[in-house]
């Protein structure tokens, strides 16, 4: 029997023709295609259609608004609108009083859908950081859209076919990045982007990007204040006494301000949930105890196994709809299931506070990358390169300074690329001739070039925060946290994420962010006397999960993983040798490394087992 997840959905369609656009059997099989136990609503007429667990409302004579999810606009009337009758009705005024521009005045989570009949167009919009997901497909006609690629498939117009891209992707990001899919023809929304379609051609647009500010025109101190602040009514406006709330606590700084401020906020005891691994350098459940013992927090522990592992990650891996990687999605579904024994209804996460000020250690090694450029070119090109290439490599120190400016002269964000197996490994020997003959290997970096180029008149580090709002949180860590959490039957939220505080670390100049190779320097110095001390100076570490260095030893595990790729080997995407020889490097080098390498081709074939039987 299929899982169920406690997720918001829709589904539907906008087409010009109304005898080709489908019908309420189909409408039906979507909305069943979504596989939520939220209840839907729906509307169907000649030439569009939408189910929805969220808001809906009609559009002149025929069309509809849909809305999942808690938009805000910066308009006081529009928001007394929201209150009184609904977000898909504000929505609808602020669509017909300024068109797709009422996008612009448009904040908080949401994924919007207007289908305007009456002018032949329909529109579909995500929010700032892309909290809700948005596919969509061109059909002859019209478009089809859903928040569920699954439930695209229903359409008799769309094809269930995989995209050879979309597999390459896979394997270069560890999920499916947008604008792409998995599936030929299926695309998704970028984060702030929005499409407008008029039945024949479809103009995908973002129409959001932050505006970074490099001076601050208040001082240090007062800006620390200000975001104490901010960041206890972030999680105020999470907090609901009809509903018990509990918080993921991983012990750094994130899960520990969240749950800290919990505690100053609940008239009651906070339950904070962690994970814990009995593996050497992947523990950080001191830390969360330091954290719990200092905010008067009742922790609740859990301990992963290898069992663990061989048991949940079949059922994790098919579950999402495109092929997932990030290892730490297992961790995320104990610690939500976990909660959701304990009776927990909502878990707030800590997500987002890294990319909004700067706590990734590769921000600060570009950082000494970057430095470089500040030298006059003609001094590089002229002097210091030529020297350089002169002098042997033998030399430790001098074969370090050729690397430096090596990976120097590599722009950004291409540099951040340097370490990815498919940098490291030429794709002609990861993949099979055939199927690179149908990709492109140079578009993931077009992906991120676009994305890193958007912001106006922004800093290298703004650019690489902004990137990861996109490809960190957007498509990855929101992704993991919120499916693996409807997996689990709990609602999430992420306080780090409110609007005012995205808005707020915008206007931190970058010397204040990142002070030198001091990460999130200026977040740490707000919260010092607050904080524990040993949260404010432990080493960002994370929900990883020890599974190449478990798999080496736990013979189920590696077990289940070998069998894994021996299936992986009969489909046409990869040479066998290089899978051969991926076994090989996890068993005799990086067990840490390759075994990631060995879990993200592990998911794939699991995920392809399960949908893609045909391939």
């Amino acid at each position: 029997m299929p899982t169920t997840f406690l997720t918001p959905g829709l589904c539907g369609w906008h087409h010009i023709d109304a005898r080709n656009s489908g019908n309420s059997d189909t409408l039906l099989a979507m909305q069943s295609a979504l596989n939520t136990t939220l209840t839907f609503s729906e509307v169907v007429n000649q030439h569009s259609a939408c189910a929805t667990t969220g808001d809906i409302c009609q559009l002149g004579d025929k069309g509809n608004v849909v809305v999942i999810g808690k938009p805000v606009f910066d308009d006081e009337a529009l928001n007394l609108k929201l209150q009184n009758e609904g977000p898909a009705k504000a929505i609808s005024a602020a669509y017909l009083k300024n068109d797709i521009e009422f996008l612009k005045s448009l904040s908080g989570d949401f994924l919007v859908i207007i289908n305007d009949v009456d002018k032949t167009r329909c529109i579909g919009a995500v929010d700032h950081l892309g909290r809700h997901p948005l596919y969509y497909a061109k059909i002859n006609g019209g478009v089809v859209f859903s928040s569920a690629a699954s439930s695209l498939h229903i359409h008799p117009d769309i094809s269930s076919s995989l995209c050879n891209q979309g597999i390459y992707n896979y394997v270069y990001f560890h999920m499916v990045p947008s604008p792409s899919s998995i599936y030929t023809g299926i695309h998704k929304l970028p984060a702030g982007s929005f499409f407008d379609t008029d039945g024949k051609d479809i103009k995908v647009s973002n129409y959001w990007s932050p505006k970074f500010e490099s001076n601050s025109i208040s001082g240090f101190d007062s800006l620390t204040r200000d975001l104490k602040g901010l960041l206890k009514k972030s999680v105020e406006k999470y907090s609901d006494p009809q509903l018990r709330i509990g918080a993921f606590l991983s012990g750094g700084l994130d899960s520990s301000t969240v749950v800290g401020m919990m505690s100053e906020i609940a008239d009651k005891q906070t339950d904070a949930f962690s994970i814990g691994f009995s593996a050497k350098g992947y523990d950080e459940m001191a830390f969360a105890r330091i954290t719990a013992n200092h905010f008067g927090v009742k922790l609740h522990e859990y301990y992963v196994t290898p069992e663990d592992v061989v048991e949940a990650l079949p059922k994790v891996a098919t579950s999402y709809d495109e092929p997932f990687g990030n290892s730490s999605a297992l961790p995320a579904y104990f610690c939500a299931k976990f909660a959701k024994e304990h009776g927990i209804e909502r878990l707030l996460a800590g997500d987002g506070g890294d990319e909004l000020f700067a706590g990734n250690e590769r921000y600060a090694k570009q950082g000494v990358f970057e430095a470089y450029h500040h030298i006059p070119g003609w001094i590089r090109a002229g002097a210091i390169e030529p020297l350089a290439s002169a002098l042997p490599s033998k030399l430790t120190l001098l074969g370090k300074i050729k690397s430096y400016i090596t990976q120097a002269n590599i722009p950004l964000p291409d540099r951040l690329q340097t370490y990815n197996f498919l940098h490291r490994h030429q794709p002609e020997e990861i993949f099979s001739t055939d199927f690179l003959s149908e990709v492109d290997p140079a578009l993931p970096l077009e992906y991120q070039r676009n994305i890193y180029n958007t912001p106006n008149d922004a800093t290298a580090l703004n650019r690489m925060l902004y990137l990861d709002w996109q490809y960190t949180l957007a498509d990855n860590d929101l992704r993991k946290v919120s499916h693996m959490c409807a997996m689990a039957g709990v609602e999430v939220s992420y306080p780090m994420l409110d609007d005012e505080l995205v808005h707020f670390s915008t206007k931190i100049p970058d010397k204040w962010k990142l002070d030198g190779q001091k990460l999130r320097h200026f977040y740490k110095e707000s919260l010092k006397g607050w904080l524990p001390d040993e949260t404010i100076n432990k080493k960002k570490q994370g929900f990883g999960l020890p599974f190449g260095v478990w798999m080496r030893t736990h013979k189920p595990l590696q077990d289940m993983a070998y069998d894994t790729l021996s299936q992986l080997k009969k489909r046409h995407y990869f040479n066998q040798s290089f899978l051969d020889q991926v076994i090989d490097l996890h068993r005799h080098g990086h067990a840490s490394y390759y075994g990631e390498l060995v879990w993200i081709l592990t998911v794939l074939e699991f995920w392809l087992a399960a949908h893609a039987n045909n391939d």
